[in-house]
């Protein structure tokens, strides 16, 4: 595979998962499936765009829960909301839905749910709660382990997980092979290794959360979505963060 052909699928994947500009692709453009094992990578770009303005306000002298919510808002508006919007309509689905079909036709509705809100809250909350306990040095691997671990689980749903119907994200980036996990997995490790000891139980977190949201997604609508998949990314990098905030705290 050419290197050509490898930044295309880099940028598709910044183009499909973020809101930040990537240029104009040429033909042959390749497939999200193809372009899916960079989804870690473009957890790396939005993790360390978290830590900037982290590290940033807290310097200004903006205080650390001020700084976690900058931080926190602007690793949002980098993905345009868009995996956010997916733990909500994942949560109004599973809470709201009596069958698969009821279940897919909420996720579908644009309008968010009491369930999708609470979700919505508790995430936002946990997470910048957890990056406001945080010494600033340390939230730089922190962020980065969290960002491109969820997106790994991401991956990792997509290849072990059935589309749920028959169009959207999660169908679109399915077909890769297993081999599209390794670039993720090895960058998730290194940083594990920077971080030590305490970067595994944050990934034992995450990959708890990740097999519930997965169980849930297959039990109730028999396999994986885009919101699916967003859910997971949110959930796991929550997680991972509220478990190394107990460690790396300011």
């Amino acid at each position: 595979m050419s290197l050509r052909q490898r930044s295309a699928e880099l940028r598709l994947a910044v183009i499909m998962l973020t809101r930040l500009p990537a240029g104009r692709l040429k033909d042959p453009v390749p497939s999200l499936a193809q372009a899916a094992w960079a989804f870690p990578l473009v957890g790396l770009i939005i993790g360390a765009a978290g830590w900037a303005v982290l590290w940033g306000a807290q310097a200004a002298g903006l205080g650390a829960v001020l700084g976690a919510i900058l931080a926190y808002g602007t690793m949002a508006r980098l993905t345009g909301a868009l995996h956010l919007d997916g733990l909500a309509d994942f949560a109004d689905g599973i809470g709201g839905g009596r069958d698969k079909a009821r279940a897919l036709e909420i996720m579908r509705d644009s309008r968010i749910g009491s369930y999708g809100v609470l979700a919505l809250i508790f995430a936002v909350a946990l997470g910048v709660s957890a990056l406001a306990q945080m010494d600033p040095t340390m939230a730089l691997a922190a962020l980065l382990l969290a960002s491109v671990a969820s997106r790994l689980a991401m991956l990792l749903a997509l290849t072990l997980m059935p589309p749920a119907r028959g169009d959207g994200l999660g169908v679109l980036a399915t077909g890769g092979t297993r081999g599209a996990l390794l670039p993720g997995a090895a960058l998730v490790l290194a940083l594990a290794f920077w971080l030590g000891a305490v970067s595994f139980a944050a990934l034992v977190a995450l990959g708890l959360i990740t097999a519930l949201v997965a169980r849930l997604a297959l039990r109730r609508i028999g396999g994986q979505t885009g919101d699916v998949l967003g859910a997971v990314q949110v959930t796991g990098e929550v997680a991972a963060l509220v478990v190394l905030s107990g460690w790396l705290g300011a």
